[in-house]
């Protein structure tokens, strides 16, 4: 993935245009010569400038030991996982990813940048949600340059860029998706992290892609309500959770008391009228939906 599409000139200075050719730099292969054979050339030279040297023959020996001097600023080392990007003369000739010992022209500026898989931490922000409820929110990204010429040119500093644009993504994110859903509808930024991580992923990649940038994963690593209103969302979960845990215990009672009537009638075992049958339901609901046990009392008369 060494070559990004390319961003029209609309974008902005943001959105990575160059200012001289209207469109976004794109990666190229540097021209570069294996550096152990030029090396090896270079040492034979030197060992020439300085014989011709010995031998009273100065200025041949100098010049031959001055064009040596200047062939060796040609050299360079790729570190595993690094580039270099080459310019010559203010202009952009390309880039070098193969590891080890190079020569190039002595005249070009080489620049490191580093290919490694970064971490960003991000601060914790307080923003609002889509219902409006102020929260706390940060996240992880885990990021690499892709396109070493958009990551040079096309941004002023892509670590920089990275930072800001994460932030940015953060804010617009928590006011898309409600801290928690009540209503059970939708996605919410507490209950459905997968999905909310994979939009923050998808966004970033959007915005840094100008810079050069791939997003490997974006996580959220912090979510809370505000300190100003923790309290009374903590009491509203308490309540929410409570209700839901009575609706579940009322269907199971009703559902429990609907077989209890089904098997007593289909079996024969007794026949109840509509009065007792209430009071057997009403009875039966307070044994099972009780928080507390309840003491039965035995009746040894008759039903009536």
């Amino acid at each position: 993935m060494s070559q990004l599409e390319q961003i029209p000139p609309s974008v902005g200075p943001t959105g990575g245009v160059s200012p001289q050719s209207g469109v976004a730099s794109v990666e190229r292969r540097a021209f570069g010569l294996p550096g152990i054979p030029f090396f090896i050339g270079c040492v034979l030279l030197f060992a020439a400038s300085i014989w011709l040297i010995l031998t009273d023959r100065f200025l041949p020996g100098f010049l031959l030991m001055g064009l040596t001097v200047l062939l060796s600023v040609g050299f360079y080392i790729v570190q595993p996982n690094q580039a270099k990007v080459l310019t010559l003369f203010g202009r952009y000739v390309g880039t070098e990813r193969r590891n080890g010992v190079y020569w190039t022209n002595p005249l070009t500026i080489r620049k490191n940048i580093s290919l490694r898989i970064r971490n960003f931490n991000s601060e914790r922000l307080k923003v609002n949600d889509l219902m409006g409820n102020p929260i706390e929110i940060a996240a992880v990204i885990v990021w690499r340059v892709v396109d070493s010429a958009r990551a040079t040119f096309d941004v002023e500093d892509y670590s920089a860029f990275v930072a800001i644009q994460a932030e940015t993504a953060l804010r617009h994110l928590a006011s898309q998706y409600p801290y928690d859903n009540y209503a059970e509808e939708g996605f919410s930024l507490r209950g459905n992290a997968d999905e909310v991580a994979e939009a923050l992923r998808r966004e970033l990649g959007a915005r840094l892609g100008h810079a050069g940038v791939e997003v490997l994963e974006a996580r959220l690593s912090h979510l809370a309500y505000s300190p100003e209103i923790a309290g009374a969302m903590l009491q509203r979960q308490q309540a929410a959770a409570i209700i839901a845990a009575r609706q579940q215990i009322v269907q199971g009672a009703v559902g429990m008391v609907d077989m209890a009537l089904r098997e007593l009638s289909d079996q024969n075992i007794v026949q109840l009228d509509e009065e007792r049958k209430a009071q057997m339901v009403s009875n039966l609901l307070v044994v099972l939906t009780s928080e507390r046990g309840t003491q039965p009392i035995v009746n040894a008369g008759s039903l009536y």
